[in-house]
């Protein structure tokens, strides 16, 4: 039975004790540190034995930061796609996991999911990276948000580092900066009606029937399903789960905006 700290991990039927493989290691570069779903215990292991593990239902590895005077603000989302409320340490962090939030594609997200041990050569020995991605196809994202004006050539190399450990596991990596301007501004006013109490039927229905004749402006759609105090709130819900769509890119929502079926591009 191994020790305290001695996790093991499961791979392709056969369990191999972390702290015997990383003590055959020179190189702790691609070791990760996680918790567990459902406790707090502290995990160890090598990328390469663990990386088909679910990391997108893993608890943070670190708690968001709060104190007086802090420049950044933390915080936590809830999130309509795990159904829990997952952190973010800036607003630039949560303006991303809102739209992971809204991504169709993403089936699971989680904040802070793993530290992992960077190459020797760097002055950074770890690094915990701000979200990890599960996508509908089973494919993984890891994502580090930071806007290019706050990125500092020694946080290239972390990032430049952080991809190439993850890529070596098929996992994918991106560094995000701010999102555009007008994509933001709409994407924050659907995400208050992303809660399942905001539909109602049989208004739900009924925008939808209506629109199965052909596209409609938002003031005339809302007209023709009622009072729109009471279909409004529907209706932008609708949009949020992509039942129903327009263009959020190139110009804020507005009465003229134009709806119709499918998927929103």
């Amino acid at each position: 039975m191994p020790g305290a700290g001695m996790a093991r991990i499961r791979t392709m039927g056969r369990s191999t004790a972390a702290s015997d493989t990383l003590a055959g290691q020179h190189d702790p570069a691609g070791t990760l540190t996680f918790r567990g779903q459902f406790n707090s215990a502290l995990t160890t292991a090598f990328l390469a034995d663990c990386w088909m593990l679910p990391f997108e239902l893993v608890r943070p590895i670190r708690s968001p930061a709060a104190f007086k005077g802090q420049r950044n603000f933390a915080g936590l989302w809830w999130c309509g796609t795990n159904g829990r409320h997952v952190g973010f340490e800036s607003w630039c962090e949560r303006d991303h996991l809102m739209s992971l939030d809204f991504d169709p594609d993403v089936i699971g997200i989680s904040s802070q999911p793993f530290r992992i041990a960077l190459p020797a050569p760097l002055p950074q020995h770890s690094h915990v990276p701000d979200y990890f991605v599960r996508r509908g196809d089973g494919s993984a994202v890891v994502l580090d948000v930071r806007p290019e004006a706050r990125v500092k050539p020694a946080d290239r190399d972390v990032f430049q580092a952080t991809e190439g450990l993850c890529t070596g596991v098929g996992w994918s990596y991106q560094r995000l900066g701010a999102l555009p301007s007008v994509y933001l501004a709409n994407l924050r006013w659907l995400a208050g009606y992303r809660y399942p109490r905001c539909s109602r039927e049989p208004v739900a229905t009924l925008l939808t029937d209506i629109l199965s004749n052909g596209p409609a402006m938002l003031r005339d759609l809302t007209a023709a399903a009622g009072d729109p105090v009471t279909t409004l709130p529907t209706l932008f819900h609708l949009l949020w789960r992509h039942k129903i769509c327009t263009d959020l890119h190139d110009r804020p929502l507005a009465k003229d905006t134009l709806i119709s079926l499918g998927v929103t591009p």
